[in-house]
């Protein structure tokens, strides 16, 4: 469904990219996996539409793509989902999930239109429904709510936006346990959806518990893949910090 060819980037002197190649077949969870530097924001940021490559290809179905923004990797059905999520705190559920998607109406006045708060709503709770999530006030501000459901939301809104691509960048960071396992319960639904992930995460078992396949980037280059099992453990430990590095 996605896949990424011999990926360069620099910034500066700064070589962040160094051949960089990552395949996503469509309904799989594939975990980008690497220590801090290795490369994994600069690639999604390439995916997602935030940055150009150098250098290398990027195919969407086997066609060659180029995402000049964000707003184009959307458009293309890939959703991003950053680690600060993006929320308004003084805004509900539903209101963060139609943030710059707003239903308005009536029809021909575009942005100019009154916003249609029950239709919103509705939407709202489709995707709930769809996805097996529980949230007990869609009109409760974000501010007020739980990490998890906050995370929930965030996640929601990506998916439920996406045709092809959702990818989360470490999306249990500062969760507890209880708040961890429902985002990858969520996580893991969404290949039923027809959606694939990419998910970056230092969470070897978090990974182990969802993904079908981890990648390993390391200094920008990608070094092997697995496999997230516990008896591939050590693998990937092995790929992350390099052959015959030290404990």
């Amino acid at each position: 469904m996605l896949e990424i060819r011999d990926a360069v980037k620099s910034y500066g002197a700064v070589q962040a990219l160094r051949g960089a190649s990552l395949q996503v077949e469509p309904s799989e969870i594939v975990a980008l996996l690497g220590d801090n530097g290795a490369g994994k924001s600069t690639l999604v940021k390439a995916i997602s539409g935030v940055h150009r490559l150098d250098a290398g290809d990027l195919l969407l179905e086997g066609e060659p793509a180029t995402f000049r923004s964000p707003v184009d990797a959307r458009e293309h059905g890939i959703e991003t989902l950053h680690q600060d999520l993006s929320l308004f705190d003084n805004l509900s559920a539903v209101a963060n999930f139609h943030i710059a998607r707003e239903l308005r109406g009536p029809r021909g006045l575009g942005r100019l239109g009154l916003l249609r708060e029950r239709a919103m709503e509705r939407a709202w709770r489709e995707q709930l429904e769809r996805l097996g999530v529980r949230i007990l006030d869609p009109r409760q501000e974000v501010g007020v709510m739980s990490g998890g459901q906050r995370q929930a939301v965030a996640v929601l809104r990506a998916v439920a936006f996406a045709r092809r691509l959702v990818i989360l960048d470490e999306p249990t960071a500062a969760l507890g346990v209880r708040e961890s396992r429902q985002v990858l319960d969520l996580v893991s639904r969404l290949p039923d959806q027809g959606i694939a992930v990419l998910l970056i995460s230092h969470n070897l078992e978090q990974v182990a518990a969802v993904a079908d396949r981890a990648v390993v980037l390391r200094q920008g280059r990608s070094v092997g893949q697995a496999v997230p099992t516990a008896d591939n453990h050590e693998t990937l430990v092995s790929l992350i910090v390099g052959a015959g590095a030290g404990p």
